[in-house]
């Protein structure tokens, strides 16, 4: 067999030994503070050698050996290696590609040999653990095992899905969480963002089937949302890697921006939820009594005025802001509208009215808060003709679904009934911009006539500005409340 050596800087490895239950291991390991010096040298060395192994062994089954003809020579057989539908014909490239996009798929390896090498004597009870976060050391041992599925099946974008889910709990160490979802995600070839903080973490990835269905069972079994994290907490739509552009995945000081420290507004004082079914009876009972209704009740939706203009509950209240990090303003200016009544909250998965109801309730005006569980998104699923009619916003490329045919948007222009985003077409301008075919055909493609201007001026100067920046219709907007009828 040809003699293979680890890619430089494989630091990963001594974070996994943690995990290998299996490795045999005579003397207790120190604790001391630096990590690196609690690992045993003899059981380091066994360790890094079954994964240069293992290493090598998943790169030899990737060999392909095809006859070229020699013009100076017999015909000799030349050696590429194929592997995730990617030919590679140099040995770096493949040790790059394995690397980058198959280290769990080493891992296990790596830990069917060590089982070899320790004859399966060692139980997980005898390797003791050091004193870091259970969820740090085992990052990498826990991706899934996909030695048994062919790259199209990970891959497939046939029948993909989105995945929409969040999950607030404290998280010891965002950055060792953070590490092991870019390897996760990478591992299942997801697309996506994901938002980590000491408050828990907020995601949408997409990807195949197969994939989502690996991602959700990882997290479920994972040691810092057993318990509090559940299947259905994850929110599942039509789609697939295709509507991301890339992978962001990032530690913040929020898992939503609303603009307010997590130790200020805890998502631990948050509103009543009900459950879809319960959301509904209220919703029944507040659209019958007509405008009676509103002298003791809001329906109050806290979605941005570009979300709720597609698709709403009927006889809601919506915040006409671009962002929720506006919201807190919002309910400072109007909290006389809030005094003394019950305040029912909905927004697309849910994780919104966590925090927002947790600042209307610190206010001390309101008779009740309460929110829909898990959004618009699980009412549709139980409701798909309840009481939201329109599209449902969705932040990727797709920018909307639906369970209806509902159309309550107008063109931004002539007033045509249209509900399909797009983006502004003044190049600068972070807009969306509802405009219908025919408007489009006429050039009348910018979020709004100013920007329309804007967009001819920066054609005709190809010296421009490239970043990106709001168009100046917002700075106008007032964030007050608007019915929807």
């Amino acid at each position: 067999m040809t003699s293979l050596s680890l890619p430089d800087g494989d630091d990963e490895a001594e974070l996994c030994i943690w995990t290998f239950a299996d490795l045999e291991v005579k003397d207790p390991f120190p604790y001391k503070s630096d990590f690196k010096a609690e690992l045993d040298a003899r059981a380091r060395k066994k360790y890094a050698s079954a994964k240069k192994k293992a290493f090598a062994l998943f790169v030899k089954a990737k060999e392909v050996v095809g006859d070229i003809c020699c013009p100076m020579a017999a015909c000799q057989a030349s050696v590429s290696w194929r592997c995730c539908q990617q030919t590679f014909s140099d040995l770096s490239g493949i040790h790059r590609h394995v690397s980058a996009q198959h280290s769990g798929d080493v891992g296990q390896q790596t830990v069917a040999l060590l089982k070899q090498l320790a004859g399966n004597n060692v139980s997980t009870d005898e390797v003791p653990q050091p004193n870091r976060p259970l969820h740090q050391t085992q990052m990498f041992y826990k991706l899934p095992d996909t030695s048994h599925l062919g790259a199209d099946e990970i891959k497939s974008s046939e029948l993909g899905q989105v995945l929409l889910y969040y999950c607030y709990c404290e998280v010891a160490d965002p950055g060792g969480l953070c590490e092991w979802q870019k390897a996760l995600c990478q591992h299942l070839h997801l697309t996506g963002k994901v938002r980590i903080a000491s408050e828990g973490i907020n995601g949408t990835v997409g990807g195949s089937r197969v994939a989502t269905g690996l991602y959700i069972d990882a997290m479920l079994s994972h040691p810092l949302f057993k318990g509090t994290l559940m299947k259905e907490d994850f929110k599942t739509s039509a789609g697939g890697a295709h509507c991301f552009p890339d992978l962001r995945i990032g530690v913040f000081e929020e898992i939503v921006p609303m603009g307010i420290n997590p130790e200020k507004v805890s998502y631990k004082e948050t509103g009543i939820h009900l459950t879809p079914r319960e959301f509904h009876i209220e919703v029944e009972k507040y659209l019958s009594r007509g405008s009676q209704a509103q002298v003791d009740t809001i329906l109050l939706d806290c979605r941005n005025f570009y979300e709720s203009k597609i698709g709403h509950f009927q006889g809601s209240l919506a915040p006409d802001i671009r962002k929720f990090s506006y919201f807190p303003a919002y309910v400072d200016e109007n909290l006389e509208l809030f005094r003394g009544k019950r305040v029912l909250m909905y927004c697309t998965g849910g994780i919104r009215c966590e925090r927002g109801s947790a600042y209307l309730k610190s206010k001390g005006i309101c008779k009740g808060v309460y929110h829909l569980k898990g959004g618009i998104h699980k009412y549709l699923e139980e409701f798909p003709d309840g009481f939201y009619r329109g599209k449902l916003f969705v932040f990727d490329e797709r920018y909307a679904i639906s369970s209806n045919s509902d159309v309550i948007a107008a063109c931004r222009y002539c007033g045509t009934l249209w509900d399909q985003y797009r983006l502004c077409s003044t190049q600068p301008c972070r807009q969306l911009v509802l405009t219908c075919p025919r408007c489009q055909m006429r050039g009348l493609t910018a979020c709004c006539p100013l920007c329309q201007q804007k967009g001819r001026a920066l054609a005709s100067n190809l010296s421009g500005p490239a970043f990106k920046e709001e168009c100046e219709c917002t700075g106008v907007r007032q964030r007050v409340l608007v019915e929807r009828v």
